[in-house]
């Protein structure tokens, strides 16, 4: 019996060292059991360093090196622009024209560009009623006959009192929303005989 009360006297100091004093201020360094590395030999940023000649722990970066998604191998894909630097006219190669990408297009164009532009595209979006200058009718002959990479650069940086959605969209999805601009362009100057012929007969 008397080896039960002591391990019962040894459970309650034990429990009572673990638990009493949680919670308690105490001026001294805690008592590590597994330390985990918290404290090891590294070097801070902008430290002095005396491995390296120019006495710097950061290191210059290597020329040519470039952030891993910051690499614009293609031009016309990432920046609009053909070999010769022009802005491009077309649609990038890599991309596939399709209902799904216009339809992307349609959605991106929605949210972004909708409430100046218009649903229409034809500058009368939602902002014009209070006042916060006149969008652009993307239905001009300016428009119609702009290279696609000219309005891909617009979209990206901005221009006038349009700011830029280079952070917002990516590069396919600002192509998606030119491909979109151009349905609406053709939508609203559309004729008769851009109808194949087997389906004129249902416009009647």
């Amino acid at each position: 019996m008397r080896y039960v009360y002591l391990s019962v006297f040894f459970l309650v100091v034990l429990t009572v060292g673990a638990l009493g004093f949680r919670g308690s201020i105490s001026t001294k360094p805690p008592l590590e059991v597994f330390p985990d590395m918290d404290r090891q030999s590294k070097y801070l940023p902008q430290d002095r360093s005396e491995f390296f000649a120019d006495g710097r722990t950061d290191r210059p970066l290597p020329a040519g090196v470039v952030a891993r998604g910051d690499l614009k191998a293609d031009t016309h894909l990432d920046l609009g622009r053909d070999a010769s630097g022009e802005f491009a006219r077309g649609f990038p190669v890599a991309l596939t024209i399709d209902r799904q990408f216009i339809d992307r297009g349609r959605e991106r164009y929605e949210i972004y560009c909708a409430p100046c532009h218009g649903n229409m595209a034809d500058g009368r979006g939602i902002v014009t009623q209070y006042g916060w200058g006149t969008p652009a009718n993307l239905h001009s002959d300016l428009y119609r006959s702009q290279a696609e990479g000219e309005i891909f650069n617009t979209i990206t940086h901005g221009k006038n009192t349009m700011f830029g959605y280079g952070d917002k969209l990516v590069s396919e999805d600002r192509w998606a929303v030119i491909a979109y601009v151009r349905a609406l362009q053709r939508s609203q100057d559309g004729r008769l005989s851009d109808v194949p012929a087997s389906h004129q007969a249902e416009l009647n």
